[in-house]
């Protein structure tokens, strides 16, 4: 690499390919290196992109943590020749993504479009499903799933109450669904 080639970047993300299921261990020898050498000014972070899922069905949820780009890492660091070699010797790492042996920083649209950490709730349940409702004032009474909010956080559900059905907004961790 030419030392001149990399001049008045500055910080940028650049992503680094992994053999596969190595995104960890290269993530934490490179947080070790920076750290030994005092590198903290010329690599600023370190991420593995993941999706958090939270699945349950009420009474139980577990966070399920999925890799969105597996056997890549992202970087965010001063390229100079020195932080190449520094990231590209690491054990368990093939390259940089780029044309030939040419490191290409990903522009902002592209940082900002990957997120680096997005979570998805899953519910157990659809509009229309009939639920309990597990806590609160009305824990005990049933109802039907009108709505279900974008981000699966809220839900709108039409409680039968003494005979009655009255719309409630709750938690959708409030609710389970019933089996038919």
């Amino acid at each position: 690499m030419n030392e001149e080639s990399f001049t008045n970047l500055g910080p940028r993300w650049y992503v680094v390919h992994t053999y596969s299921g190595y995104e960890n261990k290269v993530k934490t020898n490179l947080e070790k290196i920076v750290e030994n050498r005092g590198l903290h000014d010329m690599i600023m972070e370190v991420r593995i992109p993941v999706e958090i899922t939270t699945e349950g069905n009420g009474e139980e949820t577990k966070d399920v943590e999925t890799k969105i780009f597996p056997s890549y890492v992202l970087v965010k660091m001063c390229m100079t020749d020195a932080t190449w070699h520094v990231v590209r010797n690491i054990t368990g790492v093939t390259g940089f993504v780029g044309p030939g042996s040419r490191p290409v920083p990903l522009s902002d649209e592209e940082v900002a479009a990957i997120g680096i950490e997005t979570r998805v709730v899953s519910i157990g349940y659809d509009v229309g499903d009939s639920v309990k409702i597990l806590s609160g004032a009305l824990a005990g009474f049933t109802g039907t799933v009108q709505s279900i909010s974008e981000d699966k956080k809220k839900i709108n559900v039409l409680a039968s109450m003494f005979g009655r059905e009255t719309p409630v907004e709750l938690s959708a961790e409030d609710v389970e669904k019933i089996e038919d």
